[in-house]
């Protein structure tokens, strides 16, 4: 026998972490949007596990995926397990990562609010480096190696701080192209351009404004706001606005509005801090630095 056994070895940290995505998802191909990687990389990550362990994690029917009793018992711990080794990883890198910020965006907020600013921002802050990700929704930053998100976001979301850096509003907007024969014309005769996403603007407007003579619904759906906004740009109809993200376009004269007033918005446009990042003196440093890039008057 010997004196000094080997350690039994742990199953690989990446057949883990796939197991631990698809059992709190029920399923291989949403983890695989959470990890970055297709369905069958997940699929054969959990296989690995379950031939280290030599049993089966999941029972596979026709309507999907379901845990075995085992599986189940083990979840919880793994779950936690990982998250903390995220934090681990979070709090290593603040302490460690120099001038560096790694942010994630919603992509019309990355395009349209954040990067007009960024010549301001590096004037303001020379030394920092600024690495920008577009998502269509806030990272977990125990899972995700974020530094801070930039969101619509009326909520608190877990294990981060929100700060408020602009109220944002909802008005139409178009091409002044559609108003060289005159006077602005009814609204109600526009094509109306709509973001999927952002799909109750045109009613939440049209309520408040108390103007039932047009079709919320109607006209073209564009699956990124870019793409609405340069189809109003190109005078093809009449875009819901969100005031913060055509600003530039109605200060250069590309766009205008001339039905009616904003309307608020109850979301506000927002920084989200994680709590390890939030002492940092370069985190806070990048806060002060857009709360001044946000402040109305600053804006002219």
């Amino acid at each position: 026998m010997a004196v000094n056994p080997p350690s039994p070895r742990l199953p690989p940290y990446l057949a883990l972490r796939a197991f631990e995505a698809a059992a709190r998802h029920q399923s291989f191909a949403r983890a695989a949007e959470e990890l970055c990687v297709t369905p069958a990389a997940v699929a054969a990550q959990v296989k690995v596990l379950e031939q280290w362990l030599g049993v089966s994690l999941f029972d596979r029917h026709s309507q999907g995926l379901s845990l075995t009793p085992q599986a189940q018992r083990a979840l919880p711990a793994l779950a936690a397990a990982i998250d903390q080794l995220g934090q681990a990883v979070q709090t290593l890198r603040s302490e460690t990562g120099g001038q560096q910020l790694h942010v994630a965006a919603l992509p019309a907020l990355a395009q349209l609010w954040l990067t007009p600013r960024l010549p301001a921002l590096q004037q303001a802050l020379p030394r920092l480096q600024l690495s920008l990700s577009a998502l269509e929704a806030p990272p977990n930053f125990s899972r995700e190696a974020y530094d801070l998100a930039l969101f619509y976001a009326p909520r608190l979301s877990k294990g981060c701080q929100r700060i408020v850096l602009a109220q944002d509003a909802l008005l139409p907007v178009c091409s002044p192209a559609l108003l060289r024969t005159g006077p602005a014309p009814e609204l109600a005769e526009q094509t109306l351009l709509h973001d999927s996403v952002w799909n109750t603007d045109w009613a939440r407007w049209l309520k408040a404004s108390n103007r039932s003579d047009v079709p919320a619904r109607a006209g073209p759906r564009f699956s990124l706001y870019s793409m609405a906004l340069q189809a109003a740009l190109d005078g093809q109809g009449v875009l819901m606005g969100r005031a913060s993200l055509v600003a530039a376009a109605r200060a250069e004269g590309r766009l205008v509005a001339p039905w009616g007033d904003p309307v608020p918005l109850p979301e506000t446009i927002d920084l989200l801090v994680p709590t390890a990042r939030a002492g940092q003196d370069l985190t806070q440093a990048l806060v002060r630095a857009l709360q001044h890039l946000s402040d109305p008057a600053r804006q002219g």
